[in-house]
């Protein structure tokens, strides 16, 4: 089974009012101001997935200013998996600075929703490593066996567009707060995984996998080998970041650019993410 970690959708209308919202909401205007990049819906997402050989995909929200633009996008995630089940596996988005975080945590759940996520604290403006804010929102995902995927950047290296402060220093204390969540770190985690060759890094990851989303734009596809060498392929899982871009890419890549054992490639593209999303 070849499944999708990271890729993300949005309702009709934030296409069709793409300008306006990149004008009123911080997340919209910060991640696609450029008129470049693509926003895609469920319909389009299911297509990309019948031609690149996908069978299927995680749909993670974002990190939206507004309550009313976080639900409104939870409501068609919820939409998309119950109209997509085999294919999509939805996940929401809150911020845990809201009194109706938890509420809307268990509104997701209630709805068919798997996690929680890509938390995006650098665009709605508060502190992943804050233990009392996140509390709430972690026992109620933790309550309904939810994953939680937070958005992660490197510290050094080139800016790019939602790039952001997510840094490894942040998700080691986020990850220490919470050690018996399952918690995915996006874009391999802006390099924390090279820190579990200190043993006490190491130890804390036992809950932890990270995502390859947007690879080709950071990393030599070397850090799959070397990542693999220091934590095990099992803590790998495939994500494109569609429609950033294809979502065979990183795929093709894996095979044609990488000397890793078939086996190891097989847990990457999919059997991680079954056993974590618990699928049959």
């Amino acid at each position: 089974m070849v499944i999708d970690f990271h890729t993300h959708i949005v309702p009709p209308a934030f296409k069709e009012n793409r300008e306006k919202l990149a004008r009123d909401d911080n997340c919209l205007g910060e991640l696609f101001r450029d008129p470049n990049l693509k926003m895609v819906t469920a319909d389009e997402l299911v297509e990309s997935m019948d031609g690149d050989g996908i069978e299927v995909s995680v749909a993670v929200n974002m990190g939206w200013s507004s309550l009313e633009l976080c639900r409104e996008s939870n409501d068609y995630i919820m939409s998309a998996v119950a109209r997509y089940p085999d294919r999509i596996v939805g996940f929401g988005i809150v911020d845990p600075r809201w009194e109706q975080a938890e509420r809307e945590v268990e509104r997701c759940a209630a709805g068919g929703l798997r996690g929680i996520g890509e938390l995006m604290p650098h665009l709605q403006g508060y502190a992943l490593d804050d233990r009392e804010l996140m509390t709430p929102v972690m026992e109620a995902a933790a309550r309904h066996n939810m994953v939680v995927l937070t958005h992660s950047s490197e510290p050094v290296g080139h800016v790019y567009q939602g790039k952001g402060d997510v840094f490894p220093s942040t998700l080691y204390r986020f990850i220490n707060n919470f050690p018996q969540a399952r918690i995915v770190c996006a874009h391999w985690g802006g390099g924390l995984p090279f820190y579990a060759l200190m043993p006490e890094v190491g130890r804390l990851f036992e809950n932890v996998w990270f995502d390859t989303a947007a690879s080709p734009f950071l990393y030599k596809y070397g850090i799959f080998s070397i990542v693999s060498s220091i934590l095990g392929a099992g803590k790998i899982l495939f994500g494109s970041d569609f429609p950033l871009i294809t979502q065979k890419r990183i795929i093709d890549g894996l095979h044609q650019k990488t000397d890793i054992p078939e086996a190891e490639k097989e847990l990457i593209i999919g059997k991680n993410a079954q056993m974590l999303l618990g699928l049959e």
